[in-house]
C-alpha cells in the first residue's frame, strides 16, 4: 500500500503575482527573488501561467518547494509554463485577469502593461490589497515596494493583519 500524498491544506494563503507575458532580464530576475520569497513564507503563488513575469514568479516559488497555480487563458493545460504545478484552464482568454486576482488573498503587481493595469484596477475592485514594483506603484492605493524583498515584507505584514491565525512557516 502506498502512502497518502500530502497536500496543502485547503486554507493555504494565495498570492497572486501579476505582471506581463513578455519582460527583460532584470524584471524577470525581481519576479523570481519574488517568488522565491513568497515561497518562503508559505503561501500559494498564483499568476496568470505563462511566460514573462508569471513564468519567472512561478519557476522562483517552485525552486524553495512552493506551491504555484497558472490560471490559463485557454484550454489546453499543457501551455502553462514548466513551473506551473496547477494548471487551471478557463479558456477566457484576457477575462481570466479577473480570476488570477481572485485567486489571491493579496496581489503584487510587477512592471507589465495594460494586462497588469486591468489586473490591478479588478484587484482594488475587489478590495484586494495590491503591492506593486516598478511603473504601477505610484497609483492610488498601491502599496510600493522597491524590490522583491520589500514586496515580501509588504505581502507579510498584509496577511498578518487580515489572517490572524496566519503565520509563516519560520521566523523572518
Amino acid at each position: 500500500m502506498s502512502e497518502p500524498v500530502a497536500r496543502p491544506p485547503r486554507n493555504l494563503p494565495r498570492v497572486s503575482v501579476i505582471g506581463a507575458g513578455q519582460c527583460d532580464p532584470a524584471t524577470y530576475a525581481a519576479a523570481y527573488a519574488l517568488g522565491q520569497g513568497l515561497a518562503g513564507l508559505g503561501v500559494a503563488v498564483v499568476t496568470g501561467g505563462l511566460g514573462g513575469v508569471m513564468e519567472a514568479a512561478s519557476a522562483g516559488a517552485q525552486s524553495r518547494g512552493g506551491l504555484t497555480i497558472g490560471m490559463l487563458p485557454g484550454t489546453r493545460r499543457e501551455d502553462a509554463n514548466a513551473y506551473v504545478e496547477v494548471p487551471v484552464v478557463t479558456g477566457l482568454s484576457h477575462m481570466r485577469n479577473v480570476l488570477v486576482v481572485l485567486n489571491g488573498d493579496v496581489v503584487v503587481a510587477v512592471e507589465g502593461g495594460w494586462g497588469t493595469l486591468s489586473e490591478f484596477a479588478f484587484a482594488r475592485k475587489m478590495g484586494k490589497v495590491v503591492v506593486a514594483m516598478g511603473k504601477w506603484s505610484t497609483l492610488p492605493d498601491a502599496i510600493p515596494a522597491q524590490d522583491a524583498a520589500s514586496a515580501v515584507a509588504r505581502v507579510r505584514e498584509t496577511l498578518g493583519s487580515m489572517l490572524p491565525d496566519w503565520a509563516p512557516p519560520h521566523a523572518w
